[in-house]
Protein backbone atom coordinates (compact mmCIF):
# COMPACT_ATOMS: atom_id res chain seq x y z
CA UNK A 1 0.00 0.00 0.00
CA UNK A 2 1.28 3.42 -0.98
CA UNK A 3 0.39 6.53 0.99
CA UNK A 4 -0.53 9.19 -1.57
CA UNK A 5 -1.18 12.85 -0.71
CA UNK A 6 -3.31 14.87 -3.11
CA UNK A 7 -2.95 18.61 -3.35
CA UNK A 8 -6.23 20.57 -3.31
CA UNK A 9 -6.44 20.97 -7.06
CA UNK A 10 -6.86 17.22 -7.64
CA UNK A 11 -9.92 17.13 -5.40
CA UNK A 12 -11.38 20.12 -7.22
CA UNK A 13 -11.07 18.24 -10.53
CA UNK A 14 -12.52 15.08 -9.00
CA UNK A 15 -15.52 16.79 -7.42
CA UNK A 16 -16.20 19.66 -9.81
CA UNK A 17 -14.91 18.36 -13.14
CA UNK A 18 -12.87 20.27 -15.67
CA UNK A 19 -10.01 19.67 -18.03
CA UNK A 20 -8.09 17.31 -15.72
CA UNK A 21 -11.04 15.41 -14.22
CA UNK A 22 -10.55 12.30 -16.37
CA UNK A 23 -6.88 12.03 -15.40
CA UNK A 24 -7.71 12.41 -11.71
CA UNK A 25 -10.39 9.69 -11.97
CA UNK A 26 -7.83 7.45 -13.69
CA UNK A 27 -5.29 8.01 -10.90
CA UNK A 28 -7.95 7.43 -8.23
CA UNK A 29 -9.12 4.23 -9.93
CA UNK A 30 -5.57 2.90 -10.05
CA UNK A 31 -5.08 3.80 -6.39
CA UNK A 32 -8.22 1.87 -5.44
CA UNK A 33 -7.05 -1.16 -7.43
CA UNK A 34 -3.72 -1.11 -5.61
CA UNK A 35 -5.22 -0.46 -2.17
CA UNK A 36 -3.37 2.83 -1.78
CA UNK A 37 -4.28 5.25 0.98
CA UNK A 38 -5.39 8.75 -0.05
CA UNK A 39 -4.41 11.60 2.25
CA UNK A 40 -4.78 15.36 2.19
CA UNK A 41 -4.75 18.20 4.71
CA UNK A 42 -7.31 20.17 6.65
CA UNK A 43 -6.38 23.08 4.38
CA UNK A 44 -7.71 21.10 1.41
CA UNK A 45 -10.91 20.31 3.27
CA UNK A 46 -11.41 23.99 4.07
CA UNK A 47 -10.82 25.03 0.47
CA UNK A 48 -13.24 22.39 -0.81
CA UNK A 49 -16.00 23.63 1.51
CA UNK A 50 -15.96 27.20 0.15
CA UNK A 51 -18.17 26.52 -2.87
CA UNK A 52 -20.75 24.32 -1.04
CA UNK A 53 -21.02 27.04 1.63
CA UNK A 54 -22.95 29.11 -0.91
CA UNK A 55 -25.59 26.34 -1.06
CA UNK A 56 -26.05 26.09 2.73
CA UNK A 57 -25.29 23.84 5.68
CA UNK A 58 -26.68 20.63 4.13
CA UNK A 59 -24.38 21.01 1.12
CA UNK A 60 -21.40 21.61 3.41
CA UNK A 61 -22.17 18.45 5.43
CA UNK A 62 -22.65 16.36 2.27
CA UNK A 63 -19.41 17.61 0.72
CA UNK A 64 -17.43 17.11 3.92
CA UNK A 65 -18.83 13.59 4.36
CA UNK A 66 -17.81 12.69 0.81
CA UNK A 67 -14.29 14.00 1.27
CA UNK A 68 -13.83 12.24 4.60
CA UNK A 69 -15.04 8.96 3.06
CA UNK A 70 -12.41 8.99 0.34
CA UNK A 71 -9.44 10.57 2.12
CA UNK A 72 -7.70 10.78 5.46
CA UNK A 73 -7.55 14.42 6.54
CA UNK A 74 -4.23 15.38 8.13
CA UNK A 75 -4.02 18.27 10.58
CA UNK A 76 -1.57 21.15 10.34
CA UNK A 77 -0.22 20.87 13.86
CA UNK A 78 3.01 21.24 15.84
CA UNK A 79 4.51 18.17 14.14
CA UNK A 80 4.24 20.06 10.85
CA UNK A 81 6.11 23.14 12.10
CA UNK A 82 9.69 21.94 11.46
CA UNK A 83 9.04 20.72 7.91
CA UNK A 84 6.98 23.85 7.24
CA UNK A 85 9.88 26.08 8.32
CA UNK A 86 12.33 24.12 6.15
CA UNK A 87 10.03 24.35 3.13
CA UNK A 88 9.25 28.06 3.63
CA UNK A 89 12.98 28.78 3.77
CA UNK A 90 12.59 28.62 -0.01
CA UNK A 91 10.75 31.93 -0.36
CA UNK A 92 9.42 30.95 -3.79
CA UNK A 93 7.05 28.46 -2.12
CA UNK A 94 3.84 30.10 -0.94
CA UNK A 95 2.56 29.49 2.59
CA UNK A 96 -0.48 27.36 1.54
CA UNK A 97 1.77 25.15 -0.60
CA UNK A 98 4.23 24.83 2.27
CA UNK A 99 1.39 23.80 4.59
CA UNK A 100 0.36 21.05 2.17
CA UNK A 101 3.92 19.80 1.77
CA UNK A 102 4.58 20.01 5.54
CA UNK A 103 1.48 17.94 6.32
CA UNK A 104 2.63 15.34 3.79
CA UNK A 105 6.15 15.34 5.25
CA UNK A 106 4.93 15.00 8.84
CA UNK A 107 2.87 11.99 7.74
CA UNK A 108 5.81 10.49 5.82
CA UNK A 109 3.86 10.00 2.60
CA UNK A 110 5.25 8.07 -0.32
CA UNK A 111 3.91 10.31 -3.07
CA UNK A 112 2.63 13.89 -3.23
CA UNK A 113 0.64 14.66 -6.39
CA UNK A 114 -0.13 18.19 -7.52
CA UNK A 115 -1.12 19.90 -10.72
CA UNK A 116 1.23 22.77 -9.89
CA UNK A 117 4.24 21.96 -12.06
CA UNK A 118 6.42 24.34 -10.05
CA UNK A 119 5.75 22.34 -6.88
CA UNK A 120 6.32 19.04 -8.67
CA UNK A 121 10.03 19.91 -8.90
CA UNK A 122 10.34 20.44 -5.14
CA UNK A 123 12.30 18.04 -2.96
CA UNK A 124 10.86 17.61 0.53
CA UNK A 125 12.51 15.58 3.26
CA UNK A 126 10.18 12.75 4.42
CA UNK A 127 8.16 12.80 1.17
CA UNK A 128 9.59 10.15 -1.14
CA UNK A 129 8.33 11.70 -4.39
CA UNK A 130 6.62 14.93 -5.42
CA UNK A 131 5.17 14.79 -8.91
CA UNK A 132 2.70 16.41 -11.23
CA UNK A 133 -0.68 14.91 -12.09
CA UNK A 134 0.46 14.31 -15.65
CA UNK A 135 3.64 12.49 -14.59
CA UNK A 136 2.06 10.38 -11.85
CA UNK A 137 2.83 6.74 -12.71
CA UNK A 138 0.23 4.89 -10.74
Amino acid sequence: MTRVFWDTNLFVYLLEGGKFAARVRQVRSRMLERGDQLLTSALTLGELLVKPREAGEAAIRDHETTIRQIATILPFDAACAPPYAAIRADRTIKAPDAIQLACAAAAGVDLFITNDDRLSRTHVTDVKFVTSLQRAYL
